[in-house]
């Protein structure tokens, strides 16, 4: 059952008095494309045989776009594919017909070997069963995924029934979510709520759900129903096809001297992600070089760990004779309380080559804790990690990015994330000459094309260096005349000699 669509319309041939169906001349323009408003999509196939063995050729139409025919052609192909043996494929052939018929939507549940089972079934029950059967899913995976069903999807879909889910229930999420965004950003951009109620206020802290956001809340629902799938409860995954906004990543711009000037004018800030140049790196770490998170800055600055990695580092990973760490940890937030869990992939637990500055910087911090250690006592807490507080416990990573928002604050420095300190250390390592290769091993990306593509714009002055070399490699034996205009006679003259 392969099946095939195809575009007719109604069309009568003046020469035959029949009508042209798929010949018709009118169906492409002159350039050979499918003309958008004559004619209509159909698709045909060919269902399983009845149970008296006659054939069952099956066409439809009516079908606005090619995608509309191409969408029910794949769920009679998934339906289909589903049967066993022949007994099963006749009777899931008699309830395509029968649904067809009926002009029903092709959302047949399987109703092979369940006999209606699963119909109580809603969505929020089976979210919770599906994500607690999961046995192999990274920690930070399912939780992502935790978050996405608690947040979004049972909200929205959750007293849904897992048989009735339809496209249009998950667009209308997504719908509901985008609503949510702009009134989320209206507050922001009122003056008038900043003393509003203890709502508004939290409304304000709220981040909208961006593209990329979004997205992984439609594959969270995707990996879900495909379970739902293999498990014969459902035929079709109604969240493989709901189209969303790209997600596009923002390329990190340098605050060059031109962007902060106009920052200070009006407030506004270039990109989401901004990187200081060297010096204004160098401004903010010598301002906060006697603050006791100094050398945590310091590493994330020039070595690019994100912050759960630099909250997570433990003594046992740092060989500073070697002048390396290896990143084994991260500390992560749930709920307020924190958890020491893997790096966020696979690739991310590396180990990294340090500089004799920053290798200087991690000794003293553990000289400083040893005496914080021995001034304890028995209040100590031993955690092993590099940074904490002064009582050995954890540091919280949302005051990691407090501080540092603090100390920007008291800098008038232009403003960048805690996370841009990472960006920050890919440009200074390629403005020092490193190639993409070591760029990528120090930030551990899986691939190389996500550093190059990420890391396009670097420092201004790599840019003109690049740009000098380049135009420094093009032999010349003559140079244009200075303040020579391309009207004058010596440079028409030279361009006819040459």
């Amino acid at each position: 059952m392969k099946g095939t669509t195809y575009k007719r319309c109604s069309c009568v041939n003046p020469n035959t008095g029949r009508p042209y169906g798929r010949s018709c001349p009118k169906l492409r323009r002159p350039g050979g494309s499918w003309h958008p408003t004559h004619g209509v999509w159909q698709y045909q196939c060919e269902l399983p045989p009845t149970a008296d063995g006659k054939r069952r050729p099956l066409r439809r139409g009516g079908f606005a776009t090619k995608a509309d025919a191409d969408t029910e052609l794949d769920r009679i192909r998934t339906l289909l594919a589903m049967a066993d043996d022949t007994d099963d494929a006749t009777r899931i052939g008699d309830l395509i017909a029968a649904a067809i018929s009926r002009r029903e939507p092709l959302t047949i549940r399987r109703l092979l070997h369940s006999d209606g089972e699963h119909d109580d079934i809603t969505i929020g029950e089976w979210l919770d069963y599906w994500l607690a059967s999961r046995r192999s899913l990274r920690e930070t995976t399912r939780r992502n995924y935790a978050d996405n069903i608690r947040k979004y999807l049972k909200p929205h879909l959750g007293p849904i029934k897992l048989v009735r889910l339809t496209g249009k229930h998950v667009a209308a999420m997504f719908d509901a979510i985008n609503a949510r965004n702009e009134e989320l950003e209206a507050l922001r951009a009122d003056p008038d709520l900043n003393l509003g109620s203890r709502i508004v206020g939290d409304r304000r802290t709220m981040k909208p759900v961006g593209p990329t956001a979004q997205r992984r809340i439609q594959a969270a629902l995707r990996a879900a129903l495909n379970h739902a799938i293999r498990r014969q409860m459902i035929t079709y995954n109604v969240a493989t096809h709901i189209e969303l906004p790209p997600a596009r990543s923002a390329k990190p711009l340098v605050w060059t001297d031109q962007r902060v000037a106009e920052w200070r004018r009006t407030g506004r800030i270039p990109s989401p992600v901004m990187v200081w140049t060297a010096e204004q790196t160098g401004a903010f770490l010598d301002h906060i070089i006697d603050d006791p998170l100094y050398a945590m800055y310091h590493l994330i600055a020039l070595r690019g760990l994100r912050r759960g990695e630099a909250c997570g580092l433990h003594r046992a990973d740092l060989d500073l004779d070697a002048l390396t760490l290896t990143v084994r940890h991260q500390v992560v937030v749930e709920a307020w309380k924190l958890n020491l869990t893997a790096p966020k992939t696979d690739g991310s637990e590396a180990t990294i080559a340090l500089d004799t500055i920053t290798a200087r910087l991690l000794r003293e911090n553990l000289e400083q804790q040893d005496d914080l250690r021995e001034r304890a006592g028995a209040a100590w807490v031993e955690t092993g990690l590099v940074f904490t507080r002064e009582d050995g416990s954890m540091i919280h990573p949302d005051y990691v990015t407090r501080r540092f928002k603090e100390a920007i604050a008291e800098t008038g420095l232009p403003p960048v994330r805690l996370h841009d300190l990472r960006h920050g250390a890919a440009t200074l390592a390629l403005a020092g000459g490193a190639d993409i290769k070591t760029v990528q091993a120090m930030l551990r990306h899986s691939t190389i094309v996500l550093t190059a593509n990420t890391y396009t714009s670097v420092l201004p002055q790599v840019a003109r260096d690049a740009a000098k070399a380049a135009a420094a490699l093009v032999p010349r034996r003559r140079q244009r005349r200075h303040g020579a205009s391309t009207g004058s006679a010596q440079f028409q003259y030279q361009t006819r000699q040459s």
